[in-house]
């Protein structure tokens, strides 16, 4: 199948500064893509440039298998549409914000009241057309930008950020549209994030751009999986353990980690390892709970990060553990720093670096 978006040697410079640097890579029709990097890494320039935006300083574009240049850059751009992390609505209705590029588009009355009430409903927004779009909530705003770019029936959907700095409720709708436009229109879309969770969860695809350059390229089970240095560099893993493997009978691993900690994977695997187990698979509780989990250990909590909606709390059991909890359900279990806990978590959470 032929790429819908082929990028050939792109690179991108400012003065001395260089964005981007021998980017290459194919986007499939159809298909949920993401670039996962820090701020700063070269992800929106990449995107502006996708968009026909900015033009590259070097390299080569080719939609749907034809070179891009300035005979036919407005209807690549006429194809493709971007929402920007920073959302930048008109001082006038919803209605209005959303209208602007269907009539531009030359769209009229009755199609483009029928298509704002159709993308209203998708954004979960119904009935929001006469509100002033920057009274709205930060949320609500980037939703309005969603459906204002949903609404031109474009191609290629690419989304800088999408959801960052918003509440959950308007990150599970978001999320929620990207994935049902994607299912039932088969729409391409590209998302930067810096948000490792969406990229492996959303996203079919995932490239890991790191100062320019994209250093991994793969499915996201490849590169969550079986995390490469340049992630774990990236991402600053957490829980990252280092010691000594052997088969079980079973046909899991034990590893011998310091002070007599040992831990059961998923894995067959013998000689020295590292492993990495996420803070939000591990289920914490102030009993033992009976599971079919192989890992359970008891310790203290020496540290508590609060984060808004989650709380992080670092536990010492011999070695230190970082787990993550609802903020709510910190406050019902009625924890803190010095509070006995339980850790449990599965052979199958244990991933291999």
């Amino acid at each position: 199948m032929k790429p819908i978006m082929e990028l050939e040697n792109i690179s991108k410079t400012y003065g001395n500064i260089t964005a981007l640097n021998q980017v290459n890579l194919k986007i499939q029709k159809g298909e949920m893509f993401s670039f996962l990097g820090p701020n700063g890494s070269g992800k929106t320039t990449l995107l502006r440039i996708m968009a026909g935006i900015e033009k590259p300083t070097n390299g080569e574009i080719r939609f749907n298998g034809i070179k891009v240049d300035e005979s036919n850059i407005n209807d690549v751009r006429s194809k493709t549409t971007m929402v920007f992390q920073k959302t930048a609505l008109f001082s006038t209705s919803v209605f209005k914000n959303i209208a602007y590029g269907l009539r531009l588009r030359g769209y009229s009355k009755k199609e483009t009241d029928d298509k704002i009430r159709e993308v209203l409903k998708t954004v979960k927004l119904e009935g929001y057309e006469k509100r002033p779009a920057k009274k709205l909530s930060g949320g609500e705003q980037q939703r309005v930008a969603l459906a204002r770019a949903l609404a031109l029936d474009t191609e290629v959907l690419l989304l800088d950020e999408p959801t960052v700095n918003l509440d959950p409720k308007n990150v599970s709708i978001i999320e929620e549209t990207i994935s049902r436009v994607n299912r039932e229109f088969n729409t391409t879309i590209v998302i930067a994030t810096h948000n490792m969770f969406q990229a492996e969860t959303l996203t079919n695809r995932v490239a890991l751009l790191l100062r320019g350059k994209i250093t991994q390229i793969g499915t996201a089970q490849e590169i969550f999986r079986f995390p490469s240095e340049s992630l774990e560099r990236f991402a600053r893993l957490e829980n990252v353990f280092s010691g000594n493997s052997r088969i079980l009978q079973e046909g899991t691993s034990v590893i011998e980690v310091d002070n007599g900690i040992q831990i059961e994977a998923a894995l067959r695997k013998s000689g020295k390892v590292t492993v990495f187990v996420r803070p939000e698979d591990i289920i914490l509780s102030k009993k033992q709970i009976t599971s079919s989990a192989r890992n359970v250990f008891k310790g203290k909590i020496v540290e508590v990060s609060d984060f808004g909606p989650v709380v992080k709390l670092k536990i010492n059991m011999g070695k230190e553990f970082v787990v993550q909890i609802t903020k709510r359900s910190f406050v019902e279990m009625q924890l803190n720093v010095g509070s006995t806990v339980f850790l449990t978590f599965k052979a199958s959470s244990v991933h291999l670096i």
